[in-house]
């Protein structure tokens, strides 16, 4: 059977010039491959090491990039290795099969969010409302789905957030924030949720995941194992789980980290299934 690898990718997987944290000195950074661009400039970085530790996943595992952005977001993404049949977008509300979005998925998805939870427009009219120009610098929404902020995080009050979590709360969302972003999202607009219908279709038997926000954290419980990096949100609040193992590595040597494990456990369950599957003894 295969194996479903699904992970999270900014600060998971692939990193901004701002979340590298290369602290070593400088001749012994390591070299790094863009992967991502956007109005021609160079936004996104892994390792070369761990372009070359994907290229070998994409060969030996189903390998499932799952992130909030939005599909024109990842469409600005180039991964090393062979492109992935499948692909979730937007926090779970879009499941690409070879690059086009499910229809029934995400039917499936909204009918869902307009029966459990308050509309988008009554969140998107308290954050307008409340959320104060002086540090808001972008008001967005995704895909019709979720909103989300981008700011000026040294100016954020830390009680707006809290307040923001308790309001949103009551109404079935959740309150993520990532850097400079403050993502409001549908409780029931999972990754999770999307990801147990890839292993549904392809009929994995394992799924191992990673991710580093609150918005990862439904992914790596429903995981049979799954590994969290040192920085993000989950690690600041000291989050964990028992099949959930919190890495000490920070920033870009992370998600080589975390590749290098996805690679061991995916090559211990094929030979775990090979040695199975031998000649049984003659009785």
């Amino acid at each position: 059977m295969p194996v479903l690898v699904a992970s999270d990718l900014d600060r998971t997987l692939i990193y901004s010039a701002a979340a590298l944290a290369l602290t070593m000195p400088d001749p012994r950074a390591p070299r790094l491959l863009c992967v991502e661009v956007h109005e021609s400039r160079p936004l996104s970085f892994m390792t070369e090491t761990s372009a070359g530790l994907l290229t070998e996943l994409g060969d030996e595992a189903v390998f499932v990039p799952t992130t909030t952005r939005t599909r024109k977001q990842y469409q600005r993404i180039n991964l090393p290795g062979p492109a992935p049949t499948y692909v979730i977008c937007a926090n779970g509300g879009h499941l690409l099969v070879d690059g086009v979005s499910d229809p029934d998925w995400h039917a499936r998805v909204t009918a869902r969010l307009a029966e459990e939870c308050a509309p988008l427009d009554e969140v998107r009219a308290h954050l307008e409302a409340t959320a104060d120009p002086l540090w808001v610098r972008k008001h967005r929404i995704a895909e019709d789905l979720f909103a989300y902020l981008v700011v000026e995080r040294e100016l954020l009050p830390e009680e707006w957030v809290k307040e923001l979590a308790v309001w949103a709360e009551g109404r079935g969302w959740t309150v993520s924030l990532q850097g400079r972003k403050i993502y409001a999202v549908p409780k029931p607009l999972t990754k999770s949720a999307a990801v147990r219908e890839v292993a549904r279709r392809t009929g994995a038997e394992l799924t191992l995941t990673a991710g580093d926000s609150l918005l990862d954290a439904d992914l790596l419980l429903a995981a049979d194992r799954g590994w969290r990096p040192g920085h993000g949100e989950l690690a600041d609040g000291g989050w964990t789980a028992p099949a959930v193992s919190a890495l000490p590595e920070r920033g870009v040597l992370a998600g080589e980290r975390i590749l290098r494990e996805f690679l061991r456990a995916t090559r211990n369950a094929d030979r775990a299934g090979r040695e199975g599957s031998g000649p049984s003894d003659p009785g």
